[in-house]
């Protein structure tokens, strides 16, 4: 499992022998075992009686067996065995012969950019897969991430689970739960009522310490991690490292929006900002793959209210859309067949990186930076055609005067209007309680 081993003291439990413990985690110590009926190599985490005898730890403890067990999905660690009815309540689960991914990058640093991609896809998979079912994790870090020697990587620790739509979770209103640097922002207020979008933001986190070798917010304690989250204050990662692609560097940006409506959707969609093509249509990601040359067809309306349709290839329309030739791209809806379904352009992974940023939290009083596309001066319907088919017309590689670019960039405008020191003092009020709630009293890897 990747951390130093040493020799049980304890023999066996169940029918399962000690051979070595190989981790510390926060509900339990883990050892690898052999199961005395087949012989087969496990891992055995094991509960320490002052922890089982607290109902609540017992129950989460139980409850990472049973979400686990719910799974089947090659990069989720899967659940074998669990029993509780002595003073060691135990749980056996898979071994992967490898290391955890936190402790790969403490001893590696920071990974190339294909194989961050390549790791975290598979991660995304599985995470994927837990939500489609009901399952959010809420502890989604490199630590709970193994990467056996095949290269293979399976999400483990399931012990903060909850379902979406029950109170599986076992949590008061008010307390936070997870690790504070990975954790999403309104997660340190209330882990009782997070969406998917919390892993979604953890997803991110993680791959901006795979790329990075650092900590999205290191040297912060709990609650200055909170402040800086929910206003954005984070150092992009292509700040850290200059060669990082500028659409990994925007896709770790919008998975950690302080806005949760910001973020992508689901782990498919998280996949797509890395990627840039749509997952349903494209084989497993490897790497980030460059603009391709195939045709879109996009319907507008002018300011006439007279529609429109044109033509163009995914690097003329993207060329459009930086020089501002487009528009409002809100009112831009696409296909890729003439008499097909037309979306918003957003909706494309090809595109969406050209008109969605991160945003800060939402906060009473203040008012919110504007995220979407601006307000752009149009191009006519001909002057369009010509452009987005690339025959004739304007030499889109030249700006317009006076038409600003869609930057690329995090938006890290604070908005106009101060917060009122009441609401700042209720916030800071609430954040360290839960924050110092989350560090402190909550058990960690």
């Amino acid at each position: 499992m990747g951390a130093e081993t040493t020799k049980s003291p304890m023999q066996s439990v169940g029918h399962y022998d000690l051979l070595q413990k190989i981790a510390e985690g926060g509900m339990g110590t883990i050892y690898r075992g052999r199961d005395r009926r087949d012989g087969r190599i496990v891992a055995v985490k094991i509960m320490p009686p002052h922890m089982a005898a607290n109902p609540i730890l017992l129950k989460r403890f139980e409850q990472e067996f049973k979400a686990a067990k719910k799974l089947d999905h090659p990069n989720i660690v899967r659940a074998l065995d669990f029993d509780d009815s002595s003073s060691l309540p135990y749980l056996v689960m898979e071994f992967v012969e490898g290391e955890s991914l936190g402790r790969q990058i403490g001893r590696k640093g920071a990974m190339p950019e294909a194989e961050a991609i390549k790791v975290i896809a598979q991660v995304a998979q599985g995470l994927h897969r837990a939500h489609k079912i009901g399952l959010i994790h809420r502890d989604v870090k490199p630590d709970n991430i193994l990467v056996g020697t095949d290269g293979t990587a399976k999400l483990a620790d399931l012990g903060l689970v909850k379902e979406a739509e029950t109170d599986l979770n076992l949590t008061k209103t008010g307390r936070g739960l997870g690790t504070p640097h990975f954790m999403a922002p309104e997660q340190f207020r209330n882990a009782k009522n997070v969406d998917i979008r919390c892993d979604i933001y953890s997803l991110g986190a993680t791959l901006y310490q795979m790329v990075t070798g650092e900590l999205p917010f290191k040297s912060s304690g709990p609650l200055d991690a909170w402040m800086k989250k929910i206003q954005n204050d984070l150092r992009p990662p292509r700040d850290c490292v200059p060669g990082l692609s500028e659409r990994v560097n925007w896709a770790i940006l919008r998975a950690m929006s302080a806005d949760a409506d910001q973020r992508p959707n689901s782990c498919r969609e998280f996949i797509e900002d890395l990627t840039g093509h749509s997952t349903r249509r494209v084989p497993p990601v490897t790497g980030t793959p460059a603009a391709t040359n195939e045709l879109w067809y996009l319907v507008y309306k002018d300011d006439e209210g007279a529609t429109h349709t044109v033509k163009g290839s995914t690097v003329a329309i993207r060329r459009s859309l930086r020089d501002g030739l487009l528009g409002d791209a809100a009112n831009i809806r696409c296909s890729r067949t003439k008499g097909g379904q037309f979306d918003p352009l957003r909706d494309f992974p090809e595109f969406r990186d050209l008109l969605v940023t991160a945003a800060p939290l939402p906060v009473p009083g203040a008012a919110l930076p504007n995220s979407e596309v601006p307000d752009l001066p149009r191009a006519s319907p001909r002057e369009l055609g010509a452009v987005a088919t690339g025959t004739s017309g304007r030499d889109l590689r030249k700006t317009p005067q006076g038409v600003p670019h869609i930057s690329l960039e995090r938006d890290d405008e604070e908005g106009g209007g101060g917060i009122a020191w009441g609401t700042w003092a209720l916030l800071l009020g609430i954040a360290f309680a839960s924050a110092t709630a989350a560090y402190f009293l909550v058990p960690r890897r």
